[in-house]
């Protein structure tokens, strides 16, 4: 007696003493839209994933840049010395300077090929004797066009690149959704968490009183005679414990509500600490039909892990077509034209003759005269040609090919298993939805039947024909009914948002779409 006596003694003062929740906290009055809209601006996991399609964004610039032309400029001084190995060439020593420069551009094409326009000059100048033109300045404009035909020929090959990083774009965005079906879901199960932490607080304050309220009934029948010393004690006992009971029902708010500030991310706008989340939903119990066809439809058209495999299958094909055309020789057409144009100081020889080595007068030019001539086109020079190339490499890209093609093979088993799993999903969801709908309905007339059995029990005890002990066990019973059905109606309640989520419906219940 006396340990129970000390139990009651020290869980008194810890109820009576203990700091008030929520005390100089500011006040969050929240419903469960209101938490997802913060959750959806301020969560942390939506952050990260928000910066994907981003980079993959950054991914397709780069990509993009192979198609656009590349800028050339030149320039070289040359300057070279050697000794005369022929009478003809004069001069004890041989002096040649050469400068070069020149701008060019070339581009790729989206079949495959590329093509080169250059112009270039240079201008020579040597004292070997004999020269006609003294220094000469040439110039020379250029079209090159390379075509692959087999290998590396067709967009789908020169543009995989961009192609690749547009599909990866793709899956970033659907991967957000599918983070953001995630996020709303668990805070869904945050919030109702808390609501149900809270009902269930207010279930257990409520059978504490009624606990006390025994207790102060039979310390006045005590007082009259009407009931034994140890009745009291007995009661007292059941206080103590249903006090202990709220402490941790008021420790389990505290936990989901930590957890529910964690997923809004309550922290961006100020300390988390100095803010108490009350919700201002209840958990209303509406029944509402649910048809197994319609929500397997939904969740083969919005479930974004449906298409992320899609789209990596279709990402896999790519890979394998361009596997397959690497196995092909290659065969390159190729076509060039070219213009050339000369101009400088011609040298006039005495008579005539160069073999005199006697220059007796000069006819100036310069460069311009060699760039006018070619920009004319004076001279028509072309080429075109096949080149037919098999290296041995050839036949090892087969099994590049080979891999491409296994790695299809998989995603496109991966794709059947997951519809399955998708199926079973959903259809477990419904399942649960309805189940979880008929036990809302049973858990309340069983917590109706526990307030009749209780209010019947106390009218009896008034009377002399029950005991404490009866009465103290119908409390219970109607505690325990109370939290069920809070529990049940929480519980339906997230099922709802499983099925919504299992179909990729809950996006657009929100309006809430990705937009790259």
């Amino acid at each position: 007696m006396k340990v129970k006596a000390c139990l009651i003694s020290i869980l008194a003062v810890v109820f009576f003493y203990r700091p008030a929740l929520g005390q100089n906290k500011e006040v969050l009055n929240l419903s469960l839209e209101e938490c997802i809209m913060k959750a959806m601006k301020n969560n942390l996991s939506i952050a990260v994933e928000v910066l994907n399609p981003e980079l993959a964004k950054h991914s397709i610039k780069k990509a993009k840049e192979t198609f656009l032309p590349q800028f050339e400029l030149k320039f070289g001084n040359d300057h070279q010395e050697s000794p005369p190995y022929s009478w003809i060439q004069g001069e004890t020593t041989i002096t040649s300077r050469m400068a070069d420069y020149g701008v060019s551009v070339v581009q790729q094409i989206p079949t495959g090929g590329n093509f080169s326009l250059s112009l270039s000059s240079y201008k020579s100048d040597t004292n070997e004797s004999f020269q006609l033109i003294n220094p000469r300045f040439g110039s020379e404009i250029r079209l090159d066009f390379t075509q692959p035909l087999l290998k590396n020929f067709g967009p789908k090959v020169s543009r995989r690149e961009i192609l690749l990083a547009e599909n990866y774009l793709e899956i970033s965005d659907i991967e957000l959704q599918n983070t953001l079906l995630d996020t709303i879901y668990s805070v869904q199960e945050a919030y109702w968490g808390l609501v149900y932490a809270i009902e269930s607080l207010k279930v257990k304050q409520q059978s504490l009183q009624l606990a006390r309220d025994l207790v102060a009934k039979n310390k006045k029948e005590v007082q009259f005679g009407q009931l034994a010393p140890i009745e009291i004690l007995n009661a007292e006992a059941v206080v103590a414990e249903r006090e202990a009971d709220l402490l941790q029902a008021e420790a389990l708010i505290i936990r989901t509500e930590e957890g529910l500030k964690v997923l809004i991310n309550i922290a961006a706008e100020g300390d988390p600490r100095q803010k108490k989340i009350v919700p201002q939903d209840r958990p209303d119990f509406t029944v509402a039909q649910v048809s197994l066809e319609e929500a397997l439809k939904q969740a083969f058209d919005r479930r974004p892990d449906l298409k992320v495999v899609q789209k990596t299958i279709e990402t896999r094909e790519l890979k394998l077509s361009v596997a397959r055309n690497q196995m092909l020789p290659s065969l390159d057409l190729k076509f060039s034209y070219w213009s050339p144009g000369i101009g400088g100081d011609l040298l006039i020889y005495k008579n005539n003759d160069p073999f005199t080595g006697i220059v007796v007068g000069t006819q100036k030019g310069g460069a311009g005269q060699s760039l006018s001539d070619a920009l004319k086109l004076l001279y028509n020079n072309w080429n075109v040609g096949l080149t037919l190339s098999i290296p041995l490499s050839s036949f090892l890209t087969k099994a590049d090919f080979a891999y491409a093609q296994t790695d299809l093979n998989q995603s496109q088993i991966k794709l059947k298993d997951l519809e399955q799993q998708v199926s079973l999903d959903v259809s477990d969801a419904v399942r649960t939805v309805e189940t979880n709908a008929k036990r809302v309905g049973a858990y309340r007339v069983a917590r109706e039947l526990a307030e009749k059995t209780l209010e019947a029990e106390v009218k009896k005890l008034q009377v002399g024909r029950s005991t404490n002990y009866f009465v103290l066990d119908y409390q219970d019973k109607l505690a325990n009914a109370g939290s069920n059905e809070v529990k049940a109606k929480i519980e339906f309640l997230l099922s709802v948002a499983k099925l919504d989520k299992s179909t990729g419906a809950s996006l657009e219940k929100r309006n809430i779409k990705v937009k790259s």
